[in-house]
């Protein structure tokens, strides 16, 4: 009696008219005949035959040597034709406990505690049409989201996606920050992420310092598995209530943590209220992140500002944000950069206030005195403080020199 055995075909990626920078695989193994490759693109003239050769060799790497493959390419580049064959050989249930990863471009330098973070620009990480170009829109940093923006079916595929992102592109400046799923799915996303060493670590709907203690150690096991030696911070982001509540135990649970945000959304989802472009109904929320994250020594982050088309509604949110304590917030679209980056820059005024006050302080420190004066007026030693802050901020920012 002969028993049929069911083909498992592995499918992965996306084409059509308006796809971009992606393209589609189904790989349906075969007992033999070697690999048969189908290409449709629209640069088969230009980059046919290179398609063909990287698909030969990513699926030589993981072992396939058999297969139909079907390949509908919508211009993608390199990293993504990689993560896409990978997703779709693990998805035929093929290739386990191998990989194939694209060249390295130089890894920046280490990202520091306490640099600048005024935004942070969301990118699905299951589309990489937005990861190329990113950068060239100036935010603070970049976050390779595989969170929100990634449907549950995708979440495995977006994970090489990602990790070949970190690997292959070039983010310029920006500090490259990946948001991992709620724990424990997030795990499985530091295997895969963690080795390409991005620079910080977004910790969704946490609730107890339990989970960024578990994240924390993860991260550790997998640096020295890999021998990382180069700072991976964390920012934990509060969701809900319970979150806030247990904010500063959050906030001093791993000493690999930078900064504390909040998730607007899912927390006015949790109280059961309407979110508002005043945020009359979170304000309690965000100044306990501002106090905590001050208290424990970290930068305090906003949230996002979802409607993109309202730029006075974002700019009077920054604003407000800034007045607040925050130091920064999330971008969900490139537009919202140079707005949110006018908002929690000091002005003019301030700058200038501030640096009479510092020169105040020096000249009093090299006479010896104990109390700062400008003009027929005292300083405080907080006002003296303040400014000191300020006029650092505004160096960094390279708002003075």
């Amino acid at each position: 009696m002969t028993v049929a055995t069911e083909i498992r075909t592995g499918e992965a990626g996306h084409s059509g008219p308006e796809i971009r920078s992606d393209l589609y695989v189904r790989i349906e193994p075969r007992d033999s005949g070697g690999l048969q490759i189908e290409l449709e693109s629209r640069v088969e003239a230009y980059y046919g035959d290179s398609i063909r050769k990287q698909a030969e060799e990513v699926l030589e790497a993981l072992g396939v040597r058999d297969a139909q493959v079907l390949i509908r390419d919508e211009g993608a580049l390199p990293f993504v034709i990689a993560a896409r064959i990978e997703a779709a050989v693990r998805r035929a249930g093929l290739g386990e406990g191998t990989r194939v990863l694209p060249d390295r471009v130089d890894l920046p330098a280490p990202s520091d505690r306490d640099r600048i973070r005024r935004s942070r620009l969301y990118l699905p990480g299951s589309e990489p049409k937005y990861f190329i170009n990113a950068a060239l829109h100036g935010p603070d940093a970049i976050i390779l989201d595989l969170e929100d923006s990634v449907h549950a079916a995708e979440k495995d595929a977006a994970r090489l996606l990602v990790r070949n992102a970190l690997r292959a592109v070039d983010f310029l400046c920006c500090e490259r920050m990946v948001r991992i799923n709620q724990l424990p799915l997030g795990l499985e996303d530091l295997d895969e992420v963690i080795p390409e060493s991005p620079d910080l670590v977004l910790i969704p709907k946490v609730e107890n310092p339990d989970q960024v203690m578990a994240a924390s150690t993860r991260i550790a096991e997998i640096k020295a598995d890999y021998g990382i030696t180069r700072p991976i911070w964390l920012m934990p982001i509060l969701e809900s209530a319970l979150g806030i509540e247990n904010a500063f135990a959050i906030a001093k649970a791993s000493d690999q943590s930078v900064a504390l945000t909040i998730g607007l959304e899912d927390y006015t989802a949790d109280l059961g209220v309407v979110k508002t472009s005043t945020g009359a109904e979170s304000l309690y929320a965000r100044q306990r992140v501002v106090n905590t994250a001050h208290a424990a020594g970290l930068q305090a982050i906003d949230s996002v500002f979802g409607d993109v088309g309202d730029m006075e509604g974002l700019r009077a949110w920054g604003l407000n944000s800034r007045g607040l304590g925050f130091e920064g917030m999330g971008c969900v679209h490139p537009t919202q950069i140079p707005v949110v980056h006018e908002a929690f820059a000091p002005g003019a005024n301030e700058i200038e206030r501030a640096q009479k006050i510092v020169a105040a302080f020096h000249d009093a420190q090299q006479k010896g005195l104990g109390v700062v004066s400008l003009g027929s007026k005292m300083i405080d030693p907080p006002v003296v403080q303040r400014a000191l802050k300020l006029v650092a901020r505004a160096q960094a920012m390279g708002l003075i020199h």
